[in-house]
């Protein structure tokens, strides 16, 4: 990832106002340690933080077609460059920048060509022809970006809220899918899947074909000229990521440079569920496993840094992204500049635990539906932000745009928890993997119950975390919380604390504004909330509140003794996971 700053029609162009844009760009360094760039012309400036991953060695940026008139600041990786470079053979290129094609689809289409584009991306790009300009961000929102309006009229552009908000009058979160125009005068969406709509499909269940598209996906991500790995929690879906790379590691071109041993990470309290089960899948895969530990403490002490990275004061956004956060900057340290990841899986194929309690396969497919539309507010900007803070790349297979195509038109009476039927949450991607002649994971990681990042770190993580923000608010507090946040107003004693944090680094109104709110259990939607009575007097986004569902559900004895008995109760109370 890299760090892209674009400040467009400004009245003050001297050089005071060029000396503050690189001051507000070096704030986004951390994503872009590799080099900086600025390019300014008249009353526009594009600077850009640059993380090097395709061609180290030629593609600063920002980039440009061959006269220089059309200028762009990217902040992504299009996985398709080569494809497209074919297209524009009339084209001068001078880098091996994947993201160079930009600027020459502009000259070459118009406006109309990033949905040609395929892979994860923010960019802004000049014309200086005419002095218009476009800003687009990719159709999930895997990449950040925020725009921002100054008092002087001009338009901002930003990878994170910290290098616009002192200085925009008004900023929020520039929408997944959706470009900016100059040209015709604001935000229009140019991603609009057939899923968009919330319309039930109807497509029959095809293992092989989820099977192939997604090795598509994780095939194309291992485009890199620096060394890279896979976070590994020992889950279902980082499990799969880490087995199909793997499986093409050898044949891909990054092996070339850096050899066919995979590298794989997993951090957690020691004797967590995630350490356990990463160490057994990368012992079944052969790769070369790093485990790395941390401590409640160690995990507090960063809290207020992972808040100024993240820029969030979702309570399940920070528990997960502290943890990431950590292991992010150990994997630095080891020489490590890009990540594999498994964000995105449960939203797609409804693999939170609360889907157990879908009324019907509609309320079903419309959740899946929401909670994608939401990645960008929440398991994208963790996956984001805690890796970039130390100049670390995460690419997400599972967001391919191909593949949630595909996995989005079966029928969702596929995806439903069906017990009778011996389907558990995200059956139809664990069937697609059971292959009995050339496995690719073992029975029991494939069919392993969902744990929440947050959770499977260690369950006392969440409980320390909560007793440290116990120490430092008050009853009283918390009971006038209305007054002092009447906007999104924290319910517990762990939001408050969260929040104040937040303030004191992004104290506007517009700052907090970009942060989601409303009720959720074990990572609903507010929508989802209504599906269970019960789960109205447990608002935690933890899994573990997804009572009579999870194996250590809160209130249940956590002892790994009791838990063959556990589930055996929770098996006669409750249908849904005999």
């Amino acid at each position: 990832m890299c760090g892209i700053l674009a400040v467009l029609g400004c009245v003050d162009n001297s050089q005071a106002k060029r000396s503050r844009i690189i001051e507000l760009s070096r704030r986004l360094r951390h994503r872009g340690p590799d080099w900086s760039g600025l390019h300014c012309f008249e009353d526009c400036y594009l600077a850009h933080e640059r993380l090097a991953i395709v061609d180290p060695t030629s593609g600063d940026q920002p980039l440009y077609n061959e006269d220089k008139t059309i200028a762009v600041t990217v902040n992504g990786e299009i996985y398709n460059h080569k494809a497209l470079r074919e297209n524009l053979k009339s084209h001068q290129f001078r880098t091996g920048s994947d993201c160079e094609v930009i600027a020459h689809l502009y000259e070459e289409h118009g406006e109309e060509f990033v949905d040609m584009l395929d892979g994860m991306f923010a960019f802004v790009l000049l014309d200086t022809r005419d002095k218009s300009f476009i800003a687009a961000r990719d159709a999930i929102g895997i990449t950040p970006l925020y725009i921002g309006w100054g008092l002087d009229g001009s338009v901002w552009f930003a990878s994170e809220m910290k290098a616009l908000s002192d200085d925009c009058e008004q900023f929020m979160c520039f929408p997944p899918g959706h470009i900016y125009s100059s040209k015709q005068g604001g935000l229009r969406r140019w991603y609009n899947p057939p899923w968009f709509s919330e319309l039930v499909p109807s497509t029959p269940y095809d293992p092989l074909l989820v099977r192939n598209t997604f090795e598509k996906a994780v095939i194309k991500r291992l485009m890199t000229d620096v060394p890279f790995g896979v976070l590994l929690s020992g889950g279902l879906d980082s499990s799969l990521v880490a087995s199909v790379a793997l499986r093409h590691l050898e044949k891909s071109e990054a092996a070339c440079q850096w050899g066919s041993k995979l590298h794989t990470f997993c951090i957690g309290l020691k004797g967590s569920p995630d350490l356990k089960a990463g160490r057994e899948v990368a012992d079944y895969l052969g790769t070369r496993h790093h485990e790395l530990h941390f401590t409640v403490q160690d995990g507090i002490d960063a809290i207020e840094e992972v808040i100024y990275h993240v820029e969030t004061y979702d309570v399940t956004t920070i528990r997960a992204s502290t943890p990431m956060f950590l292991m992010s900057r150990k994997i630095k340290s080891l020489g490590v500049k890009m990540v594999l990841s498994g964000e995105g899986s449960d939203e797609i194929f409804g693999g939170y635990l609360y889907f157990h309690k879908a009324p019907n396969k509609k309320e079903f497919h419309e959740e899946t539906c929401r909670k994608i539309k939401a990645l960008h507010q929440y398991d994208c900007l963790r996956a984001n932000k805690s890796t970039s803070a130390w100049g670390v790349e995460a690419r997400v297979p599972f967001l391919d745009k191909e593949f949630i195509n595909v996995a989005m038109s079966i029928d969702p009476e596929w995806k439903m928890i069906r017990p009778d039927l011996g389907r558990i949450e995200k059956w139809v991607l664990r069937n697609a993997f059971d292959d009995e002649k050339n496995p690719y994971l073992p029975k029991h990681i494939l069919y392993r119950q969902k744990e929440q990042f947050s959770d499977g770190v260690g369950y006392s993580w969440i409980d320390g975390l909560k007793d440290h923000a116990n120490k430092h608010v008050s009853d009283t507090m918390l009971m006038n919380a209305s007054f002092v946040f009447p906007d999104n107003t924290p319910l517990t004693k762990e939001a408050y604390y969260y929040r104040t944090i937040f303030e004191k680094f992004f104290p506007k109104s517009a700052a907090r504004a970009t942060v989601p709110g409303g009720p959720s259990v074990a990572c609903s939607t507010a929508k989802a909330v209504e599906w269970d009575a019960a789960w109205s007097q447990n608002l935690d986004p933890s899994g573990r509140a997804a009572l009579g569902v999870h194996v250590s559900a809160y209130g249940e004895d956590k002892t790994e003794d009791s838990r063959p008995e556990k589930l055996q109760k929770l098996a006669e109370k409750t249908p849904a996971i005999v």
